[in-house]
């Protein structure tokens, strides 16, 4: 098996992300996507395989909370490979930006949760093949600014894509429309960020607390990003995509 390129070490931070084969989509419904959150928390867990067993078993499908209570009552400790804190489910991609806990955590959590999930989305679509588009890709996040943007590229970039797809060529159109839906979208941190929800999936990060004290500062950063795609500035989120 080839080396990957990319070295991990505890302690550093990485955006990474993967997309569907040929540019297929990875999720056709709200199923799907609690379904690969429950594989991310349950494949972060680096004391027992249990928790997959268990949900490959079910097909009725588990929350979170129901997964911690069955890792709680047998007595299972979680000791978790990775920390994530941000993350975005999109139809045929996802992004996570995290943090390796343990040495070769991030390396072990991304081929636990997309074997889990490639299995659970081949057998419920009687779809053959590959589902992701060859192995999962991670940058290095170094500096402050490139966190800040990261951020919003991951909360607010990427679902504005679903109601303007051009939104990189043309800036967007309707700024109220695109934000409507980007503010009520559910598969990304943006929710967490605004305080309006909290996941046993995401850890909270000292510096983005930092940066963002209070929700009040994150939405004026995010929603001031947004804004400047309507005079098509797309210079430092460019470098975070995935072309």
């Amino acid at each position: 098996m080839p080396i990957r390129k990319e070295q991990f070490f505890p302690g550093a931070l990485y955006h990474i992300y993967n997309r569907g084969n040929a540019k297929g989509e990875i999720f056709y419904t709200d199923k799907d996507r609690y379904r690969f959150l429950q594989g991310l928390y349950i494949s972060n867990n680096s004391n027992s395989n249990f928790g997959l067993t268990h949900l490959e078993g079910n097909s009725s499908g588990c929350t979170l909370l129901e997964i911690k209570e069955i890792f709680d009552k047998s007595k299972i400790s979680y000791d978790p490979l990775i920390k994530i804190y941000i993350d975005c489910l999109m139809p045929n991609h996802f992004h996570l930006f995290a943090e390796e806990v343990k040495e070769g955590g991030i390396v072990r959590f991304m081929q636990r949760s997309g074997v889990s999930y490639g299995r659970y989305f081949t057998i419920k679509n009687d779809r053959p093949g590959s589902l992701f588009q060859g192995r999962f890709k991670a940058v290095p996040i170094e500096t402050d600014d490139q966190l800040k943007y990261l951020l919003a590229y991951i909360n607010v970039i990427n679902p504005a894509q679903l109601i303007e797809p051009n939104l990189k060529e043309k800036g967007i159109q309707n700024f109220d429309k695109v934000w409507n839906f980007v503010d009520n979208y559910n598969w990304s941190t943006h929710q967490e960020f605004m305080g309006r929800r909290e996941s046993i999936l995401i850890t909270k990060n000292e510096l983005l607390a930092e940066i963002f004290p209070t929700p009040k500062t994150y939405l004026k950063f995010v929603k001031d990003v947004l804004r400047s795609k309507e005079k098509k500035v797309w210079s430092e989120i460019d470098k975070l995509s995935l072309e």
